[in-house]
């Protein structure tokens, strides 16, 4: 299950942990408020520096590796560097994979002996970066059961799309609600045609939540908070 840990959202998947962020217990300032990890929000950068450094510690000091997000379904290897990619899958202990959000779904992905944390807008939802999770969980040897958490993002009451948005998840229909989608009912979808046998969702809609950053309620100028997963 995915439970609050002070001001954090944290959760455990097997021999994974996992943590969800708030926008609380940073230094940034005005919209960015307080625990941006935007390197490319428009913050100032020694902020952002010393929120990634309190980052870390709210997750004991692991090793923290990231990918240059691009909305794509590319799924890498935690390594050196910053691919082009919205996920990264490890069979490391103690190294953490990381993607940030404001308003699409941080997804971690845990099976016996692997990990993988997963970056999901809609494009990614599309085009099928859950499934290219569960195959790199796979691509390690992890054939055991797969659980999943969802962490917080645009929500089916608030995140109004176009033709096209609903278009692509007509095979969801329970995602739809006139002029809305629900990312997670789409994700927990996705997840379980997928394989996943647990799958747990923090339910939190970060466009009506002002506990986390959203893209959509701040107009662009926000910061964006981290999901971080990792084998113990």
């Amino acid at each position: 299950m995915i439970g609050w840990d002070g001001e954090h959202l944290v959760a455990r998947l097997g021999d994974a942990r996992v943590l969800f962020t708030t926008r609380r217990g940073g230094v940034s300032e005005g919209p960015f408020a307080s625990l941006n990890l935007g390197e490319r929000s428009g913050d100032d950068s020694d902020a952002v520096a010393v929120n990634h450094e309190r980052l870390r510690s709210l997750a004991g000091d692991v090793r923290i590796a990231r990918c240059a997000q691009v909305h794509g379904t590319r799924v890498v290897l935690a390594g050196a560097g910053r691919p082009e990619a919205d996920g990264i899958a490890t069979d490391v202990k103690g190294v953490a994979g990381l993607v940030i959000t404001a308003d699409c779904l941080p997804v971690a992905l845990s099976a016996p002996g692997a990990v993988a944390m997963l970056h999901a807008g809609w494009r990614g939802l599309a085009g099928g970066v859950l499934e290219e999770g569960v195959a790199a969980l796979r691509g390690l040897g992890a054939d055991g059961p797969i659980s999943a958490a969802i962490g917080p993002g645009a929500g089916g009451c608030c995140y109004e799309v176009g033709d096209e948005v609903r278009a692509a998840f007509a095979d969801v229909p329970e995602s739809l609600h006139g002029r809305n989608v629900d990312l997670k009912a789409v994700a927990r979808a996705r997840l379980r045609a997928a394989g996943a046998v647990d799958v747990h969702d923090a339910g939190i809609c970060t466009i009506c939540d002002e506990r986390f950053f959203s893209h959509r309620r701040d107009r662009g100028i926000t910061g964006r908070q981290g999901g971080l997963a990792w084998l113990t």
